[in-house]
């Protein structure tokens, strides 16, 4: 049965394209069948594969608009299990060409309910605002998986994603569940970041995941190098961490 997660979070630069593409490179390292989806137009996540945006002659635009096939969108990584649907700058377009457009929170799932079966896992990296885009991942997605940073104001704003959670449930997805918690950028030597802690685990208890992503040069320098954090230096704390991530999330 594949699972399709959503990793959300309507802040920017709380580690969600950072746990997009390492807890798929560290599912993928763990023998799981993997497709990245970059659904937002940044395309963070297709930089931090290592593909050059520029270059891409159609990506995950061409695929929800029609004009390519998924086939052609999909594209090998330097691990043999994972693959990733690209993104560039022409996603913008989705949002403005699909106003009017029928289903048109359902476009991302039509197109993954064609691969559906070749992958366990297809993880979503959403954009940083609660867009036609991040409707489209969460119709297509069977979890949402939510990432904290620990630092002040991180619960401020939940409130309005897990409101929009509960919308797509009630309107296009019913089934549509909340994955988990994940604290990143924890810094263990501050007291806030215990605060952020036991504030989540007080409203959220045992959807927080244990594993926490510390706060970690390595994981911050290997998007720059087209790299996972598991290739650019696997004795890291931050790839130990996305592993035992990875596993936690296995085992739940």
């Amino acid at each position: 049965m594949t699972q399709i997660i959503s990793i959300a979070n309507q802040k920017g630069g709380v580690g969600k394209t950072t746990t997009a593409v390492n807890l798929s490179a560290a599912l993928a390292k763990l023998g799981k069948h993997v497709l990245l989806v970059d659904c937002d137009s940044q395309a963070n996540a297709t930089t931090g594969m290592g593909i050059d945006k520029p270059s891409l002659a159609v990506s995950l635009y061409q695929g929800l608009i029609g004009e390519a096939s998924i086939d052609e969108i999909i594209l090998p990584t330097m691990l043999p299990k994972l693959f990733i649907i690209p993104a560039n700058v022409d996603l913008i377009g989705f949002e403005i060409e699909m106003v009017a457009a029928d289903l048109r929170e359902a476009k991302l799932k039509q197109i993954l309910e064609q691969v559906e079966n070749r992958f366990e896992f297809i993880i979503i990296d959403c954009p940083p605002a609660l867009s036609l885009l991040t409707l489209n991942a969460f119709t297509a997605s069977h979890s949402v998986l939510i990432t904290l940073q620990s630092e002040f104001f991180a619960l401020e704003g939940l409130g309005q994603l897990l409101d929009t959670i509960k919308r797509v449930k009630s309107s296009f997805n019913p089934g549509l569940k909340i994955k988990g918690i994940l604290l990143t950028m924890f810094d263990k030597r501050t007291n806030l970041a215990q605060n952020v802690v036991e504030d989540a685990r007080q409203y959220f208890k045992e959807m927080v995941f244990k594993t926490k992503i510390p706060r970690n040069v390595k994981l911050g320098e290997a998007p720059s190098y087209g790299l996972p954090i598991i290739l650019y230096d696997k004795k890291s704390q931050g790839s130990k961490s996305y592993l035992s991530f990875a596993r936690e999330l296995l085992k739940r």
